[in-house]
């Protein structure tokens, strides 16, 4: 792997600027097209085009082009005719192709799709696009090995020769009947040990891990992860045989949902990387921070409805931030392990009440701890000043409560309604915990202040 430092980066520069041709294809020469993707990050967009012309080999500017990072690829994309990128497609597998096609204009996709020569990989790649990107289908590639379970050794073996030739990997042979549906997996070691058998399906693995094209991405990450798969067969809803995952396909797709999901906990309401422009990064962050400040204004308007209260005691102003930090936390670590509960599939949906009361025993014990911890603060800083007293550790018992079932709550409910779960990780729990802790605290003050001495 070539690792480039700033000094490599200007000096690179000063080559592409000066355009001397020989000297950077010395550069790139021998480089893996994850290396020159990763140089061409560094350069402005005009030093990229430059170079990404200069590389010589068609099949390695196809795979630089899919090493790029997304906004980048689109950049290049946008500087090529439909006539270019149709041929890049060709020289890729249906899955990258589906992925390029799909970050393209929605007027440019027809015109490259009939700019592919490879008529048979166009058909594959309008079929794969009917598929929803977030699902298996949407995931998948077309080649693959597959040959039919009557088939004797010798015949197996042409077979896979001849469909070999269009492959860049192996990763198993799928054994399938007369009408494609999916019945095994021939190990290579099969091959070896029996060369003479009369049919295959007498020597191949019955029953192999296979998805469904509508199988949600996360799904189908967990099998990966469960099974330890480096590739996965699909099919459709009778059992065909229609493609197969490739566990680097799953990776990229988990570090993007990952990448994402932490955005969204953080209060970033779209997807942007720290090079984005000021504007796309102020857009992206400003939703969440506008709905903090509402949140804000309205716990000031909560408070300032308590105006003689706080002006009577004022030390219950002083344990208002300990109330809200508490609420936050306390809804956010909830939220947190029921989110990663789902994402990992330990978490079923059908548990939502069993979950529910767990996180209700959790609070309860959680709430003992913290308020008794907090009363017997309050009883030696405050001697004698019990309304002041009680009012703190109640509410924060309740506090804890709430804010647990809450934060367990929305993620459970979120993900029944098809929601990213992850949201109820960030601001919005905070906020909400914020205003509702708030409410409790002064609405115990007020009780307390009633009935017992100060």
């Amino acid at each position: 792997m070539k690792e480039y430092t700033a000094e490599d980066i200007e000096r690179i520069e000063q080559l592409a600027d000066e355009g001397n041709r020989e000297q950077c294809l010395r550069e790139i020469e021998g480089m893996h097209p994850a290396d020159i993707a990763e140089l061409f990050q560094s350069l402005d967009l005009k030093q990229a085009e430059w170079f990404f012309e200069l590389i010589p080999d068609r099949e390695m500017k196809a795979d630089v082009l899919m090493e790029l990072d997304e906004e980048e690829r689109k950049k290049l994309l946008e500087g090529m005719d439909p006539e270019q990128i149709g041929h890049f497609i060709d020289l890729l597998d249906t899955d990258d192709a589906v992925d390029l096609i799909q970050e393209l204009d929605e007027e440019d996709r027809e015109e490259v799709i009939h700019n592919i020569e490879d008529v048979e990989q166009a058909g594959d790649i309008v079929d794969l696009l009917q598929y929803d990107e977030d699902t298996a289908g949407g995931l998948m590639g077309t080649e693959l090995i597959s040959v039919n379970e009557n088939l004797s050794m010798p015949d197996c073996l042409r077979e896979m020769r001849h469909q070999a030739e269009d492959l860049d990997d192996i990763y198993y042979i799928y054994v399938v009947d007369d009408d494609n549906r999916l019945k095994g997996v021939l190990p290579l070691k099969k091959m070896i040990t029996h060369p003479s058998v009369s049919k295959i399906k007498h020597v191949m693995e019955s029953d192999p891990v296979s998805v469904k094209v509508d199988m949600p991405i996360e799904e189908v990450a967990i099998d990966f992860e469960k099974y330890d798969l480096v590739a996965m067969p699909v099919v459709d809803s009778i059992g065909r045989l229609v493609g197969q995952i490739t566990v680097d396909d799953v990776m990229d797709q988990v570090r993007e949902q990952s990448e994402r999901d932490y955005q969204l906990a953080s209060g970033i309401a779209s997807d942007v990387d720290a090079d984005d422009s000021v504007l796309a990064q102020t857009r992206a962050r400003l939703p969440w921070l506008l709905i903090g400040i509402a949140g804000g204004l309205l716990s000031s308007v909560i408070l300032s409805g308590f105006e003689a209260q706080l002006a009577a005691v004022t030390a219950l102003a002083y344990f208002i931030p300990l109330i809200g930090g508490t609420g936050g936390n306390v809804g956010v670590q909830a939220s947190a392990i029921v989110v990663q509960g789902l994402a990992n599939g330990r978490l079923d949906l059908k548990e939502f009440w069993h979950q529910l009361w767990k996180e209700l025993r959790i609070s309860l014990l959680n709430g003992v701890v913290i308020s008794v911890a907090v009363f017997l603060y309050t009883m030696f800083t405050e001697p004698g000043d019990w309304a002041l007293t009680v009012a703190v550790a109640s509410s924060l018992f309740l506090i804890v409560v709430f804010s647990t079932v809450f934060g367990a709550l929305v993620p459970l409910t979120l993900e029944k309604l098809k929601i990213n779960p992850a949201l109820a990780t960030g601001p919005f729990i905070q906020i909400t915990n914020d205003v509702v802790g708030l409410l409790i605290y002064v609405g115990m003050a007020v009780w307390s202040l009633k009935l017992l001495p100060m």
